[in-house]
């Protein structure tokens, strides 16, 4: 992996070590220079979870990714640094859902001096620093988070009271490759995946996030959330471009799906409602 390369995308110009203080500089850095999205699921290009494809997206043609390809580029990143990282399988929404959920997300250990931390640029909407392995309640940044044992196995993280996702499970081990590339298959192709149904794009800019689903584009800071709704093809693109700095023009092919999309959605919220 060109090292230079990835830091001159997320802009670390410090000198890298396999320690703590690298390790938080190069998570919020990652964070707050590259988007979380989902654009190439709704183009229907197929991805992987091969680093080094993710690698060329994100570092070559500056685009953002999802969490295979989010926390993909950062672990072969810290590993050519020299830190010692596990990726692990997680579980997003595993306490509403089931096992069923496992491997859909893809998790860091990286381990420091003996201690265990939990490193994630690829949830979207979640920690910007690393967290330690153990169980606690957190405060980044104003956001609350937990970390908790839910048995012998199994940890849960809680995410903010904002977060898209509330939660993600794993257990800490070496996850298996062949799992991670089925659900990222599956997350991309059947037709009831929320990354199919859905486009998602999310930011953050110092301690604000910026949210983009289907045509509403949220700002969510420790106070709340406000939100606004796109109007056109032609501020989608734009917006992608001023906010996320994602420059995809071919974007604008997809408003007709968003706007139908977001049809679908208000109108089950309102049969809801009704029953």
């Amino acid at each position: 992996m060109d090292l230079e390369a990835y830091f001159e995308r997320i802009g670390f110009r410090e000198e890298p070590r396999p320690d703590l203080v690298t390790l938080k500089a190069l998570h919020r850095a990652h964070l707050q220079a590259v988007p979380y999205e989902n654009l190439d699921v709704q183009f229907g290009r197929p991805l992987t979870t091969d680093p080094a494809e993710a690698v060329e997206k994100i570092v070559a043609r500056r685009r953002g990714g999802w969490c295979y390809e989010m926390n993909g580029v950062f672990g072969a990143a810290l590993t050519e640094i020299g830190f010692k990282v596990t990726g692990m399988a997680g579980a997003a929404m595993r306490e509403l859902m089931g096992d069923i959920m496992i491997g859909n997300h893809l998790v860091l250990l990286v381990e420091i001096d003996g201690q265990h931390w939990i490193a994630d640029v690829g949830f979207g909407d979640g920690c910007q620093d690393p967290i330690p392995l153990r169980r606690s309640a957190i405060n980044i940044g104003g956001y609350a988070f937990r970390l908790e044992a839910l048995d012998e196995r199994w940890w849960r993280f809680h995410n903010h009271e904002f977060g898209g996702a509330r939660s993600f499970d794993f257990v800490v081990e070496p996850a298996d490759p062949d799992l991670l590339a089925g659900r990222c298959e599956w997350l991309q192709q059947d037709p009831t995946s929320p990354f199919v149904l859905n486009l998602i794009v999310q930011r953050f800019r110092a301690d604000t996030i910026l949210q983009l689903r289907g045509r509403v584009f949220r700002t969510v800071t420790p106070r709340g959330v406000e939100t606004r709704l796109l109007r056109s093809a032609d501020e989608l693109v734009a917006v992608l471009a001023s906010d996320f700095g994602l420059d995809v023009p071919e974007a604008a092919g997809l408003w007709p799906r968003v706007v139908a999309r977001h049809e679908e959605v208000l109108a089950a919220a309102e049969a809801g409602q009704n029953a």
